[in-house]
């Protein structure tokens, strides 16, 4: 595909503890694995978060390792805890000729009529969805259209989307993707919750945070 997110890449030959000196030049350590050996590499930190700002994990990359080309996903990333830099990164190659599975994003589009008429709002209860594809077919999002609730009693499910050609949903059919719930309910609900916080409180689940004893006014 034209519009393919290249990263550049070199093999990477420092290994274990060693790899701090990359990050510290700037360089985050990865590995490609999935259709020969291991590969270790290394990438310019800035350009590897810019590509991935726009691929994530969900489309397909072009990894040019030294010349050499690899057709890749992300599979995992791993981050520092609270400055959130880039640690390492591994590379699943794909074959495309071969099915892959991936976790594509549900986003809502579209207006309800049944929001217009009645006063409340539309829940959603899927974000996302594993899919099953040949990798040319896969997609990072898949459209949930709300419009299709036309009444408070309807709602939208996993059998109700529309995906591409070539694309297979993971999940339950039945699965309940959105619906429309009423201020009223929504309240409702949210006074059980407090309820049921304050039943565990009064159950003894307290816990008493810098009282002072006896012996500290003596």
């Amino acid at each position: 595909m034209s519009d393919r997110i290249t990263i550049a890449a070199e093999q990477r030959k420092v290994t274990g503890k060693k790899v701090k000196q990359l990050r510290r030049q700037g360089y985050v350590p990865g590995v490609v694995y999935g259709q020969s050996e291991p590969l270790n590499v290394q990438m310019e930190r800035k350009q590897l978060r810019r590509a991935l700002r726009t691929a994530g994990m969900t489309q397909l990359t072009t990894l040019d390792v030294d010349g050499k080309e690899y057709t890749v996903l992300a599979r995992e990333i791993q981050q520092h805890l609270t400055r959130g830099d880039l640690l390492h990164i591994d590379f699943m190659e794909v074959d495309m000729a071969v099915t892959i599975r991936s976790e594509a994003e549900l986003v809502t589009v579209g207006e309800s009529p049944a929001v217009q008429s009645e006063e409340g709002m539309i829940s959603q209860a899927m974000f996302s969805v594993e899919i099953e594809c040949l990798p040319d077919a896969l997609v990072s999002q898949i459209e949930v259209d709300i419009s299709r609730i036309l009444t408070p009693s309807d709602s939208i499910h996993i059998r109700d989307l529309e995906v591409p050609e070539g694309v297979t949903l993971l999940a339950d059919a039945d699965a309940t993707v959105a619906r429309f719930q009423s201020i009223r309910a929504a309240l409702e609900e949210e006074e059980e919750g407090e309820e049921e916080e304050l039943g565990e409180l009064e159950a003894g689940a307290v816990e008493v945070i810098g009282k002072d004893s006896e012996e500290d006014f003596e």
